[in-house]
């Protein structure tokens, strides 16, 4: 990589940065407000797959907002990074998000991702944790801590996870498969 690329790409991050610091709206929106809350009740109870996509799309762009159009900025260039497989940027640009917006649940699990499509299974862990501290309801970070679970060996730890997400997005049929994979290592079998 030259130096005027790492220059450049240091001197957009403290751009964003310093404008962040002098927007009104540069505080971090909490998770758990009212909405997401009462999305997240909807999402549990769905009555079918059609109707869970949905209210997903509501409750993903809901946790996407972080209340800073400049950490919004930094959330979009990590994942359009994380969507052309450019995981080095994309970690670039979401641990400059973390760093700057540590209570953006959304950052961090974006950041996990990136984490693990980079095959860095500790620093994913790390995120997710994160994540699921500052939103334990992320049911994606739930379905990563369940994959990352399940790559390393640990069934049990992989079923709980998974379960889990599942009691608050049904019809996901691939972590349902999962699950249910994982029910004879995690819970043994009835005799």
């Amino acid at each position: 990589m030259s130096t005027l690329s790492v220059n450049f790409k240091s001197t957009v991050a403290a751009l964003l940065i310093g404008v962040g610091y002098f927007l009104p709206a540069a505080g971090v929106a909490e998770v758990g407000t009212e909405r997401s809350d009462d999305l997240i009740r909807q999402l549990a109870e769905a009555p079918d797959a059609d109707a869970a996509r949905s209210l997903e799309r509501e409750i993903e762009l809901e946790w996407s907002k972080s209340g800073s159009v400049s950490m919004d900025f930094l959330l979009k260039r990590g994942r359009d990074a994380l969507a052309v497989n450019d995981f080095g940027l994309a970690i670039d640009h979401l641990t400059a998000l973390t760093d700057h917006a540590p209570d953006f649940a959304e950052g961090w699990h974006t950041l996990a991702m990136a984490y693990f499509n980079a095959d860095m299974v500790g620093p994913t862990m790390y995120a997710l944790e994160r994540t699921l501290a500052l939103n334990p309801d992320h049911f994606g970070a739930l379905r990563g801590l369940g994959a990352v679970f399940d790559q390393i060996g640990d069934p049990a730890r992989a079923y709980d996870a998974y379960d889990k997400a599942l009691s608050i997005r049904p019809f996901d049929k691939e972590v349902e498969e999962a699950r249910d994979r994982l029910a004879a290592h995690s819970r043994g079998t009835t005799l």
